[in-house]
């Protein structure tokens, strides 16, 4: 099937940068939020990086100016009808997942592609009330989306083989490298970086070594881009929370998955990275 359109649910960081990489590679995009202030503010920030890379040289103004006309905005989900593709990027809860792609079932074609960019809820699960669940698919990017090379295509138990396919191939042409995984908990890179956050989380808490000295070392003696810290700053240290929640409960208690109280300390006292500019760092405006 040939992608001509591509509707993104949800406009929040990882929405608008899936968004964002979508109009950079010349797909038109419906990019969807509840209210109107919080899909215009989404659009001004698209727009705002745009205009940074054509200033870096990183994309041409031609490019910027296409991406820009590539990108529209709606509060409607029936926008959608005509999209061969839609990206679920809402927040990590089952039930709001499962109302989505309810209603995106009686919005969309039935040769549309349903796909969520969940981190770590079961594929299988969000599609077991679906009436066509061989069209619902993962399609889980990576924090920053326009930046991170890798992207996980999650076949459910009933998700067509040929869904499959065609988002490998459509991975491709937005260029990032595309691994086909199993519906298992955390799927790939979530479950293999649990040990990342979780042991950093230890080493600080029993005082081996601070905050600023672990990601220090990770950075330059292991090479990382970001240290454990800094990563969960980006990502949002209530998303990073919730997926290990999820990753732990999905292999049934797994000691080596168990969550750190102190993260959740850090959720429940509202610190939660850079979006509420103060977390395990602290950031300016």
């Amino acid at each position: 099937m040939q992608i001509k359109k591509i509707g993104v649910i949800g406009s929040g960081t990882m929405g608008a940068g899936i968004a964002q990489l979508l109009v950079q590679n010349g797909y038109p995009v419906m990019l969807f939020d509840i209210d109107e202030e919080t899909v215009a503010r989404a659009k001004e920030s698209i727009e705002t990086k745009l205009d940074r890379l054509v200033v870096k040289e990183k994309i041409s103004l031609s490019t910027s100016e296409q991406a820009k006309r590539n990108l529209a905005t709606t509060t409607d989900m029936t926008s959608f009808a005509d999209c061969q593709l839609v990206i679920e990027a809402a927040p990590e809860k089952l039930e709001i997942k499962r109302s989505i792609f309810s209603q995106l079932e009686e919005i969309c074609t039935k040769d549309s592609i349903l796909a969520s960019n969940t981190s770590s809820l079961s594929i299988t699960e969000i599609s077991g009330q679906s009436a066509n669940p061989e069209r619902i698919v993962g399609l889980h990017f990576f924090n920053p989306a326009p930046i991170m090379p890798l992207v996980e295509v999650v076949k459910g138990l009933k998700t067509a083989s040929s869904t499959v396919e065609t988002l490998v191939e459509f991975a491709k042409t937005i260029r990032k490298s595309p691994v086909m995984c199993k519906d298992t908990p955390g799927f790939i890179v979530n479950r293999v970086a649990r040990p990342f956050y979780n042991e950093a989380l230890r080493i600080m808490n029993d005082k081996i070594a601070s905050v600023e000295q672990i990601d220090r070392i990770m950075k330059r003696a292991g090479n990382f881009k970001m240290g454990p810290f800094e990563l969960q700053d980006l990502i949002g240290i209530d998303i990073n929370f919730a997926t290990t929640k999820s990753v732990y409960e999905g292999f049934h208690g797994e000691s080596r998955f168990r969550p750190h109280y102190y993260q959740e300390r850090m959720v429940q006292s509202g610190s939660l990275g850079r979006k509420t500019k103060g977390g395990f760092f602290e950031y300016d405006n």
